[in-house]
């Protein structure tokens, strides 16, 4: 490899190379991930697995899972049936309130 004098280079020429040299880490960071990725496949396949059977599956890229349903309504308000509730995540006002006052999951059930 090259040795650059980075001492006698210009501003204008340290930001060019300071931008190469991002893009080329970029690039260098997919290339081993990608290959990281094609040995895992491998090595899972020798063993009768898939890379999705042993970590969870596999996702498209960030945000590959948004809106993805939750499934189907477990609870219901029983004074106003489209209040509804998964049973997943942060529980309804409608619920905790009843709750509050004594009332038990199981007298919200679908």
């Amino acid at each position: 490899m090259a040795s650059i004098n980075v001492d006698k280079l210009s501003l204008k020429e340290l930001v060019d190379l300071e931008s190469k040299v991002q893009k080329a880490i970029a690039a260098a960071r997919d290339r081993d991930r990608n290959d990281l990725k094609k040995k895992m496949a491998e090595m899972a396949e020798t063993h009768g697995f898939s890379v999705g059977e042993l970590f969870g599956g596999l996702r498209a890229g960030r945000g590959a899972g948004k809106g993805k349903s939750v499934g189907v309504a477990k609870y219901a308000n029983p004074e106003n049936k489209s209040d509804t509730w998964t049973g997943r995540g942060r529980k309804p006002n409608w619920l905790v309130d009843r709750l509050k006052k004594g009332a038990k999951l199981s007298d919200f059930s679908l």
